[in-house]
């Protein structure tokens, strides 16, 4: 069996897993609501998306999503390593490929997290596992010069959501001709508006993790459900959060779009 006949099947799967990995950001568009309304205790995050499906759907929705986050994180390793050879810059390509393989690690770490909620178990706080990983970072020698490189990277990647966002670069690995007809304009509007609210977010845990190091404190670090939680309490926190919540969900019907008529 060659190269060919392995990637194609992990391909299709992947982009079936695209939904799966689209549905939890629409999912925390509405957990970031309740955040702004006051209504929402439980981790506003993507773990805490999945236990939101898993208390309503039930558990064979949750055993779904957990095939489709992995299939999903499967395929974009198989980006990582050989994808993206439509783009002739090498930069570029390299640039696609590392963030192929946070999306990759992103999915697969929400498939654990479904397993765990379907079997019974509970997922965890990303808040809290951000702050054990920090720790942990901190106790190593030049621990908080570690945790601040890391922080510098996430805010890296962070300003890239929001610059593709606003360029609409992101258009270029989609398809045109998988695309149904006149739909290329609102695809790329849904999508700007999801690449630039998921790079805020993103640069805001960058943020967290920056405070971290410079304090040497590793509760100043968190996840998503810190990051939107930081901006609720902003002032207009609530039309911040409502923005917020609107972007999450652009990015989540983007990625259905996305499921279709991205490039392999």
């Amino acid at each position: 069996m060659d190269t060919e006949q392995v990637a194609r099947p992990v391909q299709v799967l992947g982009k079936a897993g695209m939904v799966c990995y689209g549905l939890v950001y629409v999912v925390v568009a509405y957990l970031a609501v309740q955040v702004a309304l006051g209504a929402r205790r439980g981790a506003a995050d993507q773990t805490g998306a999945l236990a939101e499906i898993a208390a309503g759907p039930g558990v064979v929705v949750m055993w779904v999503l957990a095939v489709g986050l992995f299939a999903f994180g499967l395929w974009q390793g198989l980006e990582a390593a050989v994808g993206f050879t439509w783009i002739t810059k090498k930069r570029k390509r390299v640039r696609k490929r590392l963030g192929a393989v946070i999306r990759g690690g992103t999915g697969i770490s929400l498939g654990i997290a479904a397993v765990r909620i379907a079997s019974g178990g509970g997922a965890g706080s990303g808040d809290k596992k951000q702050r054990e990983l920090t720790a942990r970072l901190m106790d190593l020698p030049a621990g908080p010069f570690i945790v601040g490189v890391i922080a510098a990277v996430v805010i890296g990647v962070g300003v890239a959501g929001v610059v593709s966002g606003v360029r609409g670069s992101f258009m270029r690995d989609l398809d045109p001709s998988d695309l149904p007809t006149g739909t290329r304009t609102w695809v790329e509007r849904i999508g700007r508006f999801g690449y630039i609210a998921k790079g805020v977010a993103i640069t805001i845990i960058g943020g967290l993790l920056a405070a971290a190091a410079l304090t040497a404190d590793p509760g100043e670090a968190g996840g998503l459900d810190a990051a939107l939680r930081t901006v609720a309490g902003q002032p207009y926190g609530l039309v911040l959060m409502g923005i917020m919540a609107i972007g999450f969900a652009a990015f989540g019907v983007y990625c259905f779009a996305a499921a279709r008529a991205h490039r392999t």
